[in-house]
Parts: structure tokens; C-alpha cells; sequence
């Protein structure tokens, strides 16, 4: 899920293949390496699902606070449930030496759904509790919170990476063009490829940048590749069109 995701250093952990090289850049970053309007838009229907079974669920309440709270829980669990599949992010981590770029992603979703049954038990608990002292014949509803939280403890809330990561390399120095996108802080790197029967296509290198070092990366590869085209524009992105 976007919302939720490890907060540690993952740069020293990295194996890198090119770590005898020194490094002039390194940094991590979350970032969601999609199309991300497709996504948007695969949310509402999702929304409307869960704002329509919360409606039938709030008619079956015998009061209006039952009411509320089912309308309420079953729209915020169609909203996480929706964004958890349509809004997941991918760490990525980066390292450039003087003449090839490395990188590192994997997708979080053990560590992030570990931390969302946490706090979800944690914010569950005391509003159940409340409930219960109303209304002693609603012990049963304390199973959810409880359930949620022994499910977080068994799978762990050590902010991991998957054993599962993707490994890239380029030769940046190669780029023939680079772009930049200031709306999501994402640099592209063009490069041509020379198939066997002698076709040429391009392909862009994408590589996301922090807000803070967004400016200072551009910066650097400019004045490391004077004769390079820059321009700034929108770029098309594609899971496979990453670094």
C-alpha cells in the first residue's frame, strides 16, 4: 500500500554488483512506477462497490450508531482494499558510479500489510472497548482487533525487503537524450538499441529522484554530459521502462 511503507536505510544492505567503483550517487526512494491516472481510475469503481454494500449493511442496523459504523468501516475497508491493490509502491534503490548505474526495487507488501493490521488493531481496540462498556453483549466484536493484531505478531513488523528484488544496470554515460518531469520527479535516460537484423529502436531509462535531490541529480548529469540534449516533459512510464 502506498500509505505504509519501511522507513529504514536499505543502501548498505545492497549487493552490489559494481561496489568496488565508487559511488556519486546513491539514494532510495518510494515511488509508484506506473501509469498512475490508470490506476486512479480503476479505484472509483471500487469506492462506489464498497459506498453501495455499506448503504445495504447501514439498512440492517437496528440503530443509527450501528448504522453509521457500518456504513463508515465498510467504505474505509473498500478504500484501503482498493488502494492496497490499484496505489502499491515500489522501493527503489539507486547507486551511480562514474560510468554505470545500478538499481535495486522490490514491492513491500509483507512488511506494509504486517504494519496495517498493527495499527488497524491498535486504533480498533479502543473504540471496541468502548462499545463493550455500552454493551456487554458485543464482547464478540473484540475478536477483530485482537485477530488483527496476532496476525501482524505472526508475520513479523521488522521492515524487511523481499528476498524477490529486481536488479538493473546501465551504461548512463551512453544516454543520447535526457528528460526531465518536474510533476513526479522522475528523470529519463534514452538510449538506442540495435537489434540483430540491424533495426534500430529507443527506450528511455526511467530513474526517480527524492524531491530534495531531484534538482541536484539533474544537475550533475548535465554537467557530466554537456553534449547531451535536456528537455523537460512528460514521460510515459511503464513498469519495464525502469533503469
Amino acid at each position: 500500500m502506498w500509505f505504509i511503507q519501511p522507513k529504514q536505510d536499505y543502501i548498505p544492505e545492497i549487493p552490489w554488483k559494481h561496489g568496488d567503483e565508487p559511488a556519486v550517487m546513491v539514494w532510495q526512494v518510494r515511488a509508484r512506477n506506473y501509469n498512475t491516472f490508470i490506476s486512479n481510475i480503476f479505484l472509483i469503481p471500487i469506492v462506489c462497490l464498497a459506498i453501495g454494500v455499506g448503504y445495504v449493511m447501514s439498512l440492517m442496523a437496528e440503530t443509527l450508531v450501528f448504522s453509521l459504523l457500518a456504513w463508515g468501516g465498510m467504505i474505509l475497508f473498500g478504500l484501503l482494499l482498493g488502494m492496497s491493490m490499484t496505489h502499491q509502491t515500489t522501493i527503489i534503490v539507486y547507486r551511480f558510479t562514474e560510468t554505470l548505474a545500478e538499481e535495486y526495487s522490490w514491492k513491500p507488501q509483507e512488511a506494509a500489510a504486517a504494519a496495517f493490521l498493527k495499527w488497524s488493531a491498535i486504533i480498533l481496540l479502543p473504540i471496541v472497548g468502548v462499545l463493550i462498556l455500552m454493551d456487554p453483549s458485543l464482547v464478540i466484536a473484540g475478536i477483530g482487533p485482537l485477530g488483527m493484531g496476532l496476525m501482524a505478531w505472526m508475520m513479523g513488523t521488522q521492515q524487511a525487503k523481499q528476498n524477490k528484488s529486481q536488479h538493473k544496470e546501465v551504461k548512463w554515460t551512453e544516454a543520447e537524450e535526457i528528460v526531465a518531469w518536474r510533476k513526479r520527479n522522475l528523470i529519463g535516460l534514452r538510449f538506442t538499441d540495435i537489434h540483430e537484423d540491424g533495426i534500430e529502436t529507443f527506450f528511455y531509462s526511467t530513474i526517480y529522484c527524492q524531491p530534495h535531490n531531484f534538482d541536484e541529480n539533474i544537475q550533475y548529469l548535465r554537467k557530466a554530459l554537456p553534449k547531451v540534449p535536456y528537455h523537460e516533459r512528460e514521460l510515459k512510464v511503464f513498469s519495464n521502462y525502469a533503469l
